[in-house]
């Protein structure tokens, strides 16, 4: 199944509060609870002003869709197409 990279643009990301955070969470559950098993939330990583989330999803309009439904801006969504790390490197 193809994994997504979610660029959200976020003003203040970096300064929202872990009950915020919780509360955006929940939220993030709550769709893709409602949408199926066939899109899973991995992981995000939050930024001044951006959020980048990783998905699993069959296809982009499926992170569209729960983007939306969430009220949640996707400013960007990319298919990864291999991953790198430094074991690649031997």
């Amino acid at each position: 199944m193809p994994r997504y990279v979610i660029e959200r643009e976020i003003p203040g990301a970096g300064n929202l509060s872990a009950d915020e955070l919780h509360g955006i969470s929940q939220t993030s559950c709550g769709v893709l609870k409602d949408l199926g098993p066939q899109i899973q939330w991995l992981q995000s990583y939050v930024t001044d002003d951006k959020i980048y989330c990783v998905y699993i999803a069959p296809n982009e309009e499926l992170v569209r869709e729960h983007a939306s439904q969430g009220g949640f801006p996707a400013n960007s969504v990319a298919e990864v197409k291999a991953v790198i790390d430094p074991t690649t490197a031997e």
